[in-house]
């Protein structure tokens, strides 16, 4: 497969705590979506850089495992993913530390262990995993039916 390039473009006015900014990505899916302080610290309603990296990290995780089951002769029914991103306060700024990722799928004929494992070989080998190499990601990985 060829090598490809993805882009969004956000657009900031004003300062830090006060200031308010808009995303926006090449697809379109995202067009000015807006973000700020309070988005990201607080409760106020809309978007915030680590909620994004969030659905991108379970959405890449969860094409990662379908790709590899269906290499392994099992199509899953559906695989849910939650991806759960934890930024800490480190020296005098901020750094996102930990993810948890908590997958729940079925797949039918497959076995619990043979899950867990192809589950394991996913999150180490999705694109997105790699990119927070220095981040803590642990994986809850239950088998339903």
């Amino acid at each position: 497969m060829p090598s490809f390039t993805r882009s969004a473009e956000s657009v900031w006015k004003g300062g830090g705590p006060d200031g308010k900014g808009a995303l926006t990505t090449q697809s379109g899916v995202l067009s000015g979506i807006p973000y700020a302080a309070k988005m990201r610290f607080g409760d106020e309603k809309g978007t915030n850089p680590e909620e994004l990296l969030a659905a991108a990290h379970s959405g890449c995780f969860n094409m990662a495992l379908a790709f590899d089951l269906g290499k392994a002769g099992h199509t899953p029914e559906e695989l849910r993913t939650t991806a759960k991103v934890t930024v800490e306060s480190v020296g005098n700024g901020f750094a996102i530390t930990k993810i948890r990722l908590e997958l729940r799928g079925r797949v039918p004929g497959m076995s619990d262990a043979d899950f867990k494992q192809a589950a394991e070989g996913a999150k180490a080998g999705c694109p997105v995993s790699k990119l927070f190499k220095g981040a803590e990601i642990t994986l809850n990985a239950q088998l339903t039916s």
